[in-house]
């Protein structure tokens, strides 16, 4: 079953995202977010990672609603990863820097790149991070046929099993089980690539208020195997966040999991305006890693 669309009575396209200019967004802007919808047969809810031949690549549905989505920036060191489960890092942090990486080239990243942000990982996280595992990153170019685009679905990139099977399936058994006894955390790191972002920013959700029963597991198809996110269903209660004027030398950090304060963030892109042409079109990258200790 191919994706649908539902309204609800708090979606309106008509509905204005803001009063100013984009290079001037308000505080707060008001912008349409597609919340989970689970599939209408009752059916487990999956998504292929690559497009499939059928076209078909998820089997549940979406639930825009349009919410405010309040400014970050000015207030950075009022959020913590452990509470609500995101971290601004400025880039007056001396950690946080212009990176040397060609990110056109996986090999570069993965050398020039992946050091920096086990660094910045290991310096800011809080509690005593010992050890950080990279696993993978994803480029995400705002351009019809990219091969990744930003996900305009609101999503946690983990449950708590998928947490503990990548645990599993990136080191040796006995390993695995050793450091499952103790703390570890899934943490994304997140950047622009081409400057200030102007289209698709991020948004955030405070985890403290969404509640456990707004998250859905969703089986994650890939090529290999099958993981696991979590497909998160609208919530009045949530309180949501972005970065205003996010720029290169700017790390957002996103906790998709932690074994021990359960702290947890939805996020997805969204629009600063109903037509974002004319605007620059957002170039971005997410390291994913797995923190130990």
């Amino acid at each position: 079953m191919s994706t649908t669309t539902t309204q609800t009575s708090t979606s309106s396209s008509s509905l204005p995202l803001s009063t100013s200019t984009p290079k001037n967004q308000p505080a707060t802007l008001h912008s349409t977010l597609n919340f989970f919808q689970p599939p209408s047969d009752g059916s487990k809810p999956f998504n292929y990672v690559e497009p499939q031949p059928s076209g078909i690549q998820n089997n549940f549905n979406i639930n825009p609603v349009v919410v405010p989505i309040k400014s970050m920036r000015g207030l950075e060191p009022t959020f913590s990863l452990d509470t609500h489960a995101f971290l601004p890092v400025p880039s007056t942090n001396p950690i946080s820097s212009a990176s040397t990486a060609d990110f056109s080239s996986d090999a570069s990243v993965e050398e020039t790149y992946y050091p920096e942000v086990e660094n910045l990982l290991l310096n800011t996280l809080p509690g005593s991070p010992k050890r950080v595992l990279i696993f993978d990153h994803t480029v995400r170019r705002a351009v019809k046929g990219a091969h990744r685009e930003p996900v305009m679905r609101v999503h946690i990139d983990q449950t708590p099993a998928s947490a503990e099977a990548r645990v599993r399936v990136h080191l040796p058994p006995a390993e695995a089980e050793e450091l499952l006894k103790g703390r570890y955390r899934l943490v994304n790191v997140w950047r622009p690539l081409n400057g200030t972002v102007e289209s698709s920013p991020l948004a955030v959700a405070d985890s403290t208020t969404v509640p456990s029963d707004a998250l859905v597991g969703v089986e994650h198809r890939y090529p290999d195997r099958t993981g696991e996110t979590a497909g998160v269903k609208f919530d009045e209660g949530m309180r949501w966040w972005f970065w205003e004027g996010m720029g290169d030398g700017e790390r957002l950090l996103l906790q998709c999991f932690d074994s021990e304060s359960g702290s947890r963030v939805p996020h997805t892109a969204f629009k600063v305006r109903e037509d974002e042409g004319g605007l620059k079109e957002r170039e971005s990258i997410e390291v994913r890693a797995l923190i130990f200790g």
